[in-house]
């Protein structure tokens, strides 16, 4: 019996795919039957390790990159779902930022998002199709030191939310997920996590940052992965232009 979670026969789009929620849903959609997959990243040896069935594709290079995706495009035509994932940190206060480091964010969170999605669109028109992006909970209530990726995540939030409305009679939904904090490899990046792993180890680390979210804990990618599907998928047919907030009660 097919279920309302059944992605059997379908294609999608995972970028950021390499590790985190991204690998999290590639490996989810395979499991539920995806037939054609492809996966962006940076991180060529991790898109490798993902061993997956079906028809795997994999693209090594930045979404920030516009010859990617004018090189990628012809390829998606017909294709069903996209999860726009990928994404970087960056850490201090907007006073003491360059441009140079706002530009680098905005370049992969945002102009990135943008190229992800606009390509994913152009190819489900002729059928129809969905598609998440991620955003965060920083896009939704405001932290200090993290000004460009926040506002990155905002302006993701709302790009999806424009997008539903352009496509809804297309048959194309659009929705985004605003994941709190989950255990992923955009910490480690970070110094302040980086010293406290060297004190007191990575476990003790996101348990002390999870001290902040009213359910006392980080969440998985797999937990992030089953929220982001169940958007995507035909159970999520009448949700469009949401934004999914899905982070332990952090924001509340």
């Amino acid at each position: 019996m097919t279920t309302l979670q059944d992605f059997s026969g379908r294609s999608a789009l995972v970028t950021g795919a390499a590790s985190g929620i991204g690998a999290a849903c590639a490996r989810a959609l395979a499991a539920r039957g995806a037939a054609r997959l492809f996966l962006v990243d940076v991180d060529g040896a991790g898109l490798d390790a993902l061993d997956l069935p079906g028809e795997v594709h994999r693209i090594t290079g930045s979404v920030a990159d516009e010859t990617l995706w004018q090189a990628l495009e012809p390829r998606l035509t017909g294709l069903d779902h996209a999860v726009v994932n990928a994404g970087i940190g960056s850490g201090g206060p907007i006073a003491g930022l360059s441009l140079a480091e706002w530009r680098r964010v905005m370049a992969v969170n945002l102009d990135g998002a943008f190229m992800t999605l606009a390509s994913s669109l152009r190819a489900m028109e002729a059928k129809g199709g969905s598609a998440v992006v991620v955003a965060s909970t920083t896009g939704i209530k405001p932290l200090p030191g993290i000004g460009p990726y926040g506002v990155s995540k905002a302006a993701v939030a709302h790009m999806a939310r424009i997008a539903a409305v352009e496509n809804a009679r297309k048959g194309i939904r659009v929705n985004a997920i605003a994941p709190g904090g989950v255990d992923t490899a955009i910490w480690e990046s970070g110094e302040d996590f980086q010293r406290s792993v060297a004190a007191i180890g990575r476990e003790a680390t996101l348990k002390a940052m999870a001290k902040t979210t009213p359910l006392g804990r980080f969440a998985s990618s797999e937990e992030m992965a089953d929220s982001i599907l169940y958007l995507l998928s035909d159970a999520a047919a009448n949700i469009t232009g949401h934004v999914m907030v899905s982070d332990g009660g952090f924001t509340l």
